[in-house]
């Protein structure tokens, strides 16, 4: 093919909905589009031939318009579940104006039946159904469905394309060491797409990635996009001081990103992690009810004392964000205070909680389907309050019990209690304090927006008065928690119905 007949391929990331993982009321303070870049899609773009002439539309950051889709010979598009609604939007107007589609990811690999109007699926894992695809195509012969369960290792997956985006719009960047969990919970469907052996890059790759977001300019933090980045504990442990050499001399990059409560158990990887610059992490609570943990199959977190050890997570210096669930078969009515204390008690200031749903090739849609319980498909969102399951507990009273749970964890009183819990037991190392132009002016912006006209404003002051005498060294940080405090209660107050 030669340069002129170069194909001109435009990848689309669709919309995330108004959800606690958009962080959309936060970013305003902090004066970014959006809070992650569509990995996936830079990823894949990758893997494309080099004589393509490459866009990204990132339809979180900006429109997508005709003239953009007249511009392409093919448009691809790739997202999560949560994100399947905008993809079809997006495919509607590819299809009125008669442009090829190509459509991936987890969205349409959980649900291909959703994507009737795509010329060409290209399903699992890039790495092994895009170069047959790409091939086929070149022939002029390509298939519409390309798929293939096996799990490829990531040895030769690419350095995403970094150049198609611009980086000022993002809050935060994002990397992927590993691919897949050791653990098989019944309602999470990562075993299902990825698998229970953890595959894992090599440290060169994950340098190589670091160096390629360092040199571009990135200078904030840095999400490890891992479903369980511990899962491969051999690994992970090799892979930490190749980061911790990497950052000598360098403006230390924030990193976080997703593990199990385990971690807790090991004070040589705790140390490791935050040698190499993690300082939050996300883990998937689900429960302080023994009886539902057992329920989702949710060993790891079993016969432990979870709000211990959240706080000794803490103490050694990383910040615990949780996910919580509601709607087990087991849940009583005694399930949402339980929620809320435990909550408060382990000092977990960003708490993502929502209703039981169950995703397509999880173990607990297969059982639920057999009960004749599925109601529909997942959406992916976890604050609509809403469910794809015909729960035991009485929906009336589940939704209520939400909805109280979320009144209360993020009324600013209840949640200025907890950041202050929070920051009592925070412990991370000392390090050299960057307060720039950007972060002054996000402190200005929210001493007006939340200081003076916002919602609990009282506490807002109370927050940073207590910091600056208690936990001076945390000031910028109560600062970004209340902001992210202010994002979740505007959430719930326009996503949720009474």
């Amino acid at each position: 093919m030669s340069k002129e007949e170069a194909m001109r391929a435009l990848l689309v990331a669709p919309e995330f909905p108004d959800t606690f993982w958009s962080f959309r009321h936060a970013l305003r303070f902090v004066r970014k589009r959006s809070s992650f870049p569509p990995l996936g899609l830079l990823t894949v773009a990758a893997m494309l031939p080099r004589e393509w002439q490459l866009r990204v539309v990132d339809t979180n950051v900006s429109q997508l318009t005709d003239d953009d889709l007249a511009w392409a010979d093919t448009v691809w598009i790739g997202g999560m579940t949560i994100q399947k609604e905008s993809a079809l939007e997006i495919l509607k107007r590819c299809r009125e104006l008669d442009v090829r589609t190509i459509v991936g990811g987890p969205m349409a690999t959980c649900e291909p039946e959703l994507f009737d109007d795509a010329d060409h699926l290209v399903l699992n894992e890039a790495e092994v159904t895009l170069p047959p695809f790409l091939k086929a195509l070149e022939a002029g012969v390509p298939k519409r469905v390309y798929e293939n369960e096996t799990k490829p290792e990531l040895t030769e997956s690419p350095t995403p394309r970094w150049d198609l985006i611009q980086m000022k719009h993002y809050a935060s960047m994002s990397l992927q060491f590993s691919r897949g969990c050791p653990y098989d919970c019944d309602f999470c469907n990562v075993t299902a797409l990825l698998g229970k052996r953890p595959r894992t890059k090599q440290p060169r790759q994950v340098i190589a990635e670091l160096d390629a977001l360092y040199s571009a300019g990135w200078r904030g933090a840095v999400f490890f996009v891992d479903d369980n980045l511990i899962g491969n504990r051999r690994e992970v442990r090799k892979l930490l001081p190749e980061v911790t050499a990497w950052r000598q001399g360098k403006r230390p990059l924030p990193l976080y990103t997703e593990a199990t409560i385990n971690l807790a158990d090991d004070e040589p990887l705790q140390k490791a992690m935050v040698a190499a610059g993690f300082d939050t992490i996300f883990v998937g609570i689900e429960t302080p009810d023994e009886v539902g943990l057992s329920e989702c199959n949710k060993a790891q977190n079993c016969k432990r004392d979870l709000t211990a050890d959240v706080r000794k997570l803490h103490r050694a210096g990383l910040q615990v964000q949780a996910g919580f669930i509601v709607g087990f078969d087991s849940d009583t009515a005694s399930i949402f205070e339980r929620q809320i204390d435990f909550i408060q008690r382990s000092g977990i200031v960003t708490a993502m909680v929502g209703l039981l749903q169950a995703p397509v090739g999880t173990r607990l849609y297969e059982t639920l389907q057999a009960q004749g319980r599925v109601l529909s498909g997942m959406t992916g969102d976890n604050v609509d309050g809403s469910t794809n399951v015909l729960t035991k507990m009485p929906i009336d009273l589940l939704k209520s019990g939400y909805r109280r749970i979320m009144d209360t964890i993020y009324s600013p009183e209840t949640y200025y209690q907890r950041v202050k819990q929070f920051l009592s037991d925070y412990q991370p190392p000392a390090t050299p304090a960057h307060f720039g132009w950007a972060q002054f002016t996000t402190l200005l912006r929210s001493m007006w927006g939340l200081g003076v006209v916002g919602r609990g404003r009282l506490h807002y002051w109370r927050l940073l008065g207590w910091t600056v005498t208690r936990r001076p060294q945390h000031f910028a940080l109560a600062v970004r928690l209340w902001i992210y405090g202010h994002h979740f209660r505007e959430v719930c107050r326009l996503r949720l119905t009474s």
